[in-house]
């Protein structure tokens, strides 16, 4: 398992460029509410720490993952968005809808980023399980929520 010994929200900081003045689009996923919303927490409080403002963090909720690459790209073609940070979760059922799902976000979202050239952040968990969600959104690995805000900035850093 990739994180079994990694806490996600681990994240190093180091060199990463004055954000004061950068806008964030985060994408949020209304379907397991309880999960997104602890990535939300995480994703929002990691960009103000890391010198976000609050005016400069604004919130689109959309009914599932599968509409996170849509909504990612409503905020991603605006040009006061600086970067997008997506967040959802899906979880493994009894039918192969969550590899469908699974796909079609992950090439969605890739799809958007590349298309507006700007950072289009993957925060969606694809989990077996309910538990292995909630070790994700703030319990025993950290929060996915925090990586995302913190690529984000990375990326930004980069370009």
């Amino acid at each position: 398992m990739a994180t079994a010994l990694k806490n996600l929200s681990d994240n190093k900081t180091s060199g990463m460029r004055d954000i004061s003045g950068a806008k964030f689009g985060i994408v949020v996923s209304e379907w397991n509410e309880e999960v997104t919303e602890a990535l939300y927490s995480g994703a929002f409080e990691t960009l103000i720490a890391l010198g976000a403002t609050r005016e400069h963090i604004e919130r689109m909720n959309v009914p599932g993952s599968f509409e996170l690459s849509l909504g990612a790209q409503w905020m991603a073609k605006r040009n006061d968005i600086d970067a997008v940070i997506t967040l959802g979760c899906v979880i493994q059922g009894e039918t192969r809808h969550f590899d469908f799902i699974c796909q079609a976000c992950a090439n969605g979202i890739t799809e958007v980023g590349l298309k507006y050239d700007k950072p289009v952040i993957f925060g969606v968990l694809t989990t077996e399980t309910q538990k292995q969600a909630m070790d994700r959104a703030g319990g025993r690995h950290g929060n996915k929520g925090d990586e995302a805000a913190a690529t984000a900035v990375k990326m930004l850093s980069v370009k």
